[in-house]
């Protein structure tokens, strides 16, 4: 048998790290998930998670990856300074997003979050084998037989989500997106459709999302609530909630996932260490129970 596809939840939070007693157990480190099948590793946003993917990379040099970012928004790109495999020659990595709204590439937002006043050091200085790819909305590709798609999804500046499917089982990364109130989007529809893993944007509940005091329409996130709408529609397998809030503690999150599994039992939420294994050619996929 083929080994798994697996699923592996380095940075879970939006926004901003929030370390502290309060978000041990989910953890406090901005998006970062990695995906490894067929002998290939992808990377998924390089928030602050990816310092901490970058430590043990550490112990398996040389190292080549597949980095895409969903946009470039701060939370989703300021781990990628403190990725210490990048600044190591004979590591290789190949980063891909699609364009901002104002046409700069991923080279370019790299390139000027490290520049001063923001940074001490120069991208340039980084000594691994860097390639740049500028994707196109709605382009597909393929890497040693793993294919990633992505799709535009509905978030302030742009963003993409993406899907990835190898010997028929699929995992939809689906984050920093706002639901639409009369429809479910489009993008993250086509992303998430019979996924066999969905992880999604669940920022915010029901309530703090049309709060009267504070709304957070138009902030570009979505709730667990929505989450729930999109894995029935979608028929998704597994849905694991995701780019949680920072003002949401341990217990806050726990609760979340009491209502969540009431409402759509194949509920689970994303934490540091969580890793996923789905077996290719099977009619169900494992999730053990498996923290690294």
């Amino acid at each position: 048998m083929l080994n798994p596809l697996t699923v592996r939840f380095w940075g879970v939070r939006g926004s901003i790290p929030c370390p502290g007693s309060h978000t041990v157990r989910y953890g406090g480190n901005t998006p970062c998930v990695e995906i490894q099948a067929n002998g290939k590793r992808l990377i998924f946003d390089g928030g602050t998670g990816l310092r901490v993917l970058g430590e043990r990379l550490m112990a398996e040099l040389p190292i080549e990856a597949h980095l895409f970012f969903s946009h470039t928004h701060w939370d989703h790109i300021q781990g990628f300074p403190f990725f210490q495999p990048a600044f190591v020659p004979g590591n290789e990595f190949h980063i891909y997003a699609v364009p901002g709204q104002n046409g700069q590439s991923i080279e370019r937002r790299l390139n000027d979050q490290m520049l001063h006043p923001n940074f001490p050091v120069p991208l340039q200085i980084m000594g691994g084998d860097l390639n740049f790819h500028d994707l196109e909305v709605g382009q597909s590709l393929e890497i040693g037989g793993v294919s990633v798609a992505n799709q535009a999804l509905n978030h302030p500046g742009g963003g993409v989500g993406y899907r990835i499917s190898w010997q028929g089982v699929s995992v939809s990364y689906v984050t920093d997106t706002e639901h639409l109130r009369a429809e479910i989007h489009p993008g993250a529809f086509k992303l998430a459709h019979q996924s066999d893993v969905m992880i999604y944007d669940a920022t915010y509940t029901d309530e703090e999302y049309d709060h009267p005091r504070q709304s957070k329409v138009g902030w570009g996130h979505s709730t667990w609530q929505e989450a729930v709408k999109l894995a029935r529609a979608a028929e998704v397998k597994q849905l694991v909630l995701f780019h949680h809030d920072p003002s949401h503690d341990d217990d806050f999150l726990d609760e979340i996932g009491i209502q969540a599994r009431q409402a759509f039992p194949q509920t689970i939420l994303a934490r540091e260490g969580l890793v996923l294994s789905l077996y290719p050619q099977t009619s169900t996929h494992r999730i053990p129970a498996k923290f690294c």
